[in-house]
């Protein structure tokens, strides 16, 4: 007997699944716009088996999407890519600067483990930053065309998380998949990320290495006002809860989402179609990356609650 697989419903033809501390979604064509499903990333490492039993239970036995969209390269959004590849013979979609990150060119910028908030800021230092390497199997987004896969869905460019992220947005029912350019739920704090408390919120905060960029896409997502919204990290909100808190976070992005100290507060990371071209360093902004190292340590009773689930490259 096969085992139930969780999951939820985001919106019509649209589902996703929380992995320990991040969600993957399935969105699936309307009958004659287009063929087939798309899955939109790819979780934590070891978890391909997973996310193939969510859409056998979904879309039946032997099913695989028609293409695989990232919203960025990030460890826990392409954990199990390479594994699924080889169950599934499709093409990979991201934005073109976030190619280098997929193709082996380059390593993304440090986790910023200065910023507070909770111990999976605290502990960032250890998140993996190396690329994986798909080789010519990714396929860069054209802004014009989008993914032609997924033909009613407009792609946006929503730079500061990454330099390439991306969200998703549906104009027919408002419909938005939002990556990691916002959250709904605090995730600097383990008990928030993994039991998905809920709270709108920007980006991961040691992740993010452009907060101009970040604030830009944050007001750009806004002005869409989606009334439904599935994000990276945090479960579904909808209606006037989201656009309420959508809005707020977009007037008050600096007091409510920049983090008061961190490496790159000041001074962003600087990146090209080639990758990581500029890294402040701790001299020019802040230099608690070796307290939050000895904090991390004095924490390691409860690390394990995360560090468990991130299988380093």
């Amino acid at each position: 007997m096969r085992k139930k697989t969780n999951y939820f419903q985001v919106a019509q033809n649209v589902w996703g699944m929380k992995i320990t501390f991040v969600n993957v979604y399935m969105i699936a064509n309307r009958r004659g716009a287009g063929k087939g499903w798309v899955l939109v990333d790819a979780g934590l490492r070891g978890t391909a088996k997973r996310i193939i039993a969510m859409a056998e239970s979904i879309f039946g036995p032997g099913t695989k999407p028609a293409a695989i969209v990232l919203t960025h390269g990030h460890f826990d959004h392409v954990g199990a890519l390479e594994e699924l590849l080889k169950y599934w013979d499709v093409p990979v979609y991201a934005h073109p600067l976030e190619l280098p990150y997929l193709t082996g060119q380059s390593s993304y910028p440090p986790a910023d483990p200065g910023v507070g908030g909770g111990l999976m800021s605290l502990i960032s230092w250890s998140y993996p930053t190396k690329p994986i390497n798909l080789g010519s199997r990714v396929i860069p987004i054209d802004k014009y065309e989008g993914v032609p896969e997924l033909p009613e869905w407009k792609v946006i460019h929503t730079p500061g998380h990454t330099p390439g992220h991306i969200s998703l947005f549906l104009p027919l029912n408002t419909t938005l998949i939002a990556g990691d350019a916002f959250t709904t739920t605090q995730n600097e704090s383990v008990v928030n990320a993994l039991n998905f408390n809920k709270k709108l919120s920007g980006p991961p905060m040691y992740m993010t290495t452009d907060w101009h960029a970040a604030e830009k896409s944050v007001r750009k997502l806004a002005a869409l006002q989606p009334r439904i919204a599935g994000t990276g990290h945090g479960f579904v909100m909808r209606g006037k809860e989201l656009q309420t808190a959508l809005n707020y976070l977009a007037n008050n992005f600096r007091q409510l989402a920049v983090p008061k100290q961190g490496r790159y507060v000041k001074r962003a990371a600087m990146a090209d179609e080639t990758g990581v071209k500029y890294v402040p360093s701790y001299t020019e902004t802040t230099n608690l990356k070796l307290k939050a190292a000895a904090l991390a340590l004095g924490a390691a009773a409860v690390t394990f609650l995360v560090t468990k689930a991130v299988a380093k490259r």
